[in-house]
């Protein structure tokens, strides 16, 4: 019998997720993460980015308020796009301001990874999330102009796109155990997950 964790490893998605790990190509990302993480501020503003009055990482609670709008602005264009239209270039617009709190929540982490393998798949985790929320600004941007049928396929492109970000930012956290410091003493022992 197959446990999860066992099916985990042999999909093909995880094996492609491993892959990045030893992706020397995505080290020239990883340069740029590290000096963009070196303007963080230090000391007990970057505790809070990573979670340090909540116990736990922050990040991945603010990922649900951009995606929760985007979603729901999807649902909203399936459903209804010319009836709906206002509605949901304001939940793409409302998504796309709320990138900014989370993304830095997601360089803090980012900040804290230890390992150059964590690090390879949380850079090209951070790039896929600009892409999809430059898709997103793309999307609020040909709405506001009238042009309803471009913005929704931009939302769309956006929301492919954060959906693979998603699956590495799952395999950062449950297959590889990071951010080990997030929202607790860094000096403690890590959970042994990664």
């Amino acid at each position: 019998m197959t446990t999860q964790h066992q099916s985990y490893q042999t999909s093909a998605a995880a094996r492609l997720a491993e892959s990045l790990e030893q992706d020397h190509r995505i080290d020239a990302l990883r340069t740029w993460y590290r000096k963009l993480g070196g303007l963080l501020p230090p000391g007990r503003m970057l505790d809070e980015l990573r979670g340090r009055s909540l116990g736990h990482a922050l990040h991945p609670l603010l990922t649900d308020l951009p995606l929760g709008m985007w979603i729901g602005a999807t649902w909203l264009d399936l459903t209804g796009p010319q009836r709906h239209a206002d509605a949901s270039r304001r939940l793409v617009g409302t998504g796309f301001l709320l990138v900014v709190p989370t993304a830095l929540t997601g360089l803090a982490d980012w900040s804290g990874l230890r390992s150059e393998e964590s690090s390879r798949v949380g850079a090209l985790h951070a790039s896929l999330n600009a892409v999809a929320g430059i898709a997103y600004g793309a999307s609020w941007w040909l709405r506001r102009r009238g042009h309803l049928g471009a913005g929704i396929v931009a939302s769309l492109a956006g929301g492919v796109t954060v959906s693979v970000s998603g699956y590495l930012g799952g395999h950062l956290s449950l297959r590889r155990g990071e951010p080990a410091a997030s929202g607790a003493d860094p000096s403690a022992p890590s959970s042994g997950l990664g």
